[in-house]
């Protein structure tokens, strides 16, 4: 009889083969081989096993403690970042959303607009790429979009359709980032970076013009490589009917807690648009328009509703796993590779064109496994890479733009994107991680190809040459 299991076996083999590679190299001091090692651990057990991913996040960061990587400070903190705030908010919005009707009502717009499952993917993804010019969050975009998913996803025939419309919004709502300045505040960081280091800079309307086309393309073969990739074969084409008293209701007057909650959706989006003019984060908008929807008598929601909305599960685990990947930023684990990433490029100074290109894209594209904010990404990497231009005598306003553009693929592991986590543990509304890698392995060479053609074709005709 055997005591221990053949994948308990394996499990423990992988991780004794990362401790050993984590502590031969000699540039990482204990506390970041600790957390490297803690980050392997934690993506070995995301992907291969089917233990609740909030428990592994959690007892990953209380394995850190333990190990003397750092601090209890570690662990409390993860409650104390903006992401988390962000999502209670949300998921107030979006019960308000629900509660009053619009979900409903928009849903039933998407239904009788088509039946067809493919249709109405392709009216859900239009949906969303508008959302990237007005809302500047792709954790927010995500969470206010649940409510209504959730409510289309019951139209759907099987639990394999619903996880697979589960992985479909949220990486649209990523790859729809590029097509605006405002779509992500890396670009915002990173433009900020350009202006105060080499006196270039992008404009709203210059990033528009190489952004949107780009993103388009990029968006539509995303659509289409997941919907064939993933969505189970030989099933309805049709999604399930809605019933005549549905269909009717969908022509009726909004009510009032319809207009009440369609102006304070319009107000927190327009606090999130003009962020730069008051200064106040989209955590603290999102966290203000929620206690709106919650006032007494005159809200749409009364406390106890707000409260019970919130998915508290999935905040501990999107705020762990975002500590997680911070960790390796703090301990210096990121630094170094980065600096190992960037030596090797120095190594092509001379090189052709397309050889610099490919590998800026190279760093930047792979960026997002272990690097998992867009903001710390562009912190982090933007200076070095402004810096290496400039060492070669090449333009660093065409290095900046492609390396946000890179930056902003993130779609192999759950924690790679907040947009991604809270889909990922949703209890009405997830997927297995095992989907992402299988996209990813086909779109992220894909991205690279699609950023390559469009530099040495559109992106050279319209101005942007190294």
């Amino acid at each position: 009889m055997n005591i221990i299991s053949k994948k308990s076996s394996l499990m423990i083999s992988v991780h004794i083969l990362f401790s050993l590679f984590v502590m031969i190299i000699d540039d990482l001091d204990y506390q970041a081989k600790v957390s490297l090692v803690a980050f392997l651990s934690a993506m070995t057990f995301w992907i291969t096993t089917k233990i609740p991913a909030g428990f592994v996040a959690v007892a990953v960061i209380v394995g850190i403690v333990l190990m003397n990587g750092s601090d209890a400070e570690l662990l409390y903190q993860s409650l104390a970042q903006e992401v988390v705030w962000l999502m209670i908010g949300a998921f107030v919005i979006g019960e308000a959303v629900k509660q009053s009707g619009l979900a409903e009502r928009f849903t039933r717009y998407l239904l009788n607009t088509s039946d067809q499952k493919s249709n109405l993917i392709l009216l859900i993804t239009k949906t969303l790429f508008i959302s990237a010019f007005f809302i500047p969050s792709t954790s927010g975009r995500a969470a206010l979009s649940m409510p209504i998913i959730k409510q289309i996803s019951e139209r759907f025939h099987s639990s394999e359709e619903r996880s697979v419309l589960a992985v479909i919004v949220p990486v649209i709502i990523l790859m729809s980032t590029s097509a605006t300045l405002i779509g992500a505040g890396s670009h915002l960081i990173g433009v900020g970076l350009l202006e105060s280091t080499t006196n270039q800079s992008i404009s709203y309307v210059q990033w528009l013009v190489w952004g949107v086309p780009f993103t388009l393309v990029v968006t539509l073969i995303t659509l289409f490589i997941t919907k064939w990739v993933l969505l189970p074969k030989n099933t309805e084409k049709k999604v399930k009917k809605l019933s005549s008293e549905d269909t009717s209701l969908g022509i009726q007057p909004m009510v009032i807690r319809e207009k009440k909650t369609l102006i304070l959706i319009f107000l927190v989006m327009l606090a999130w648009i003009t962020q730069g003019i008051h200064g106040y984060d989209i955590g603290f908008i999102a966290m203000t328009g929620a206690l709106l929807f919650m006032i007494p008598k005159y809200g749409v929601l009364n406390w106890k509703q707000g409260v019970n909305a919130v998915s508290w599960q999935l905040v501990l685990f999107v705020s762990t796993a975002t500590t997680l990947g911070k960790i390796l930023v703090v301990t210096g684990v990121a630094g170094w590779i980065e600096r190992e990433m960037l030596y090797g490029l120095h190594l092509f100074v001379d090189a052709p064109e397309w050889i610099i290109v490919c590998l800026i894209l190279l760093v930047t594209v792979t960026s997002h496994l272990y690097i998992h904010s867009h903001t710390t990404r562009a912190i982090i990497l933007i200076p070095s890479l402004i810096l290496f231009s400039e060492s070669i005598g090449i333009n660093s306003l065409t290095v900046v733009f492609l390396s946000l553009i890179g930056m902003n693929y993130c779609v192999t592991l759950p924690v790679s994107s907040k947009a991604l986590l809270i889909f990922y543990e949703e209890d009405e509304l997830s997927f297995d991680a095992r989907k992402l890698l299988k996209i990813s392995a086909i779109l992220m060479p894909l991205y690279i190809l699609i950023m390559l053609l469009f530099y040495f074709t559109y992106w050279q005709w319209t101005g942007l040459n190294i």
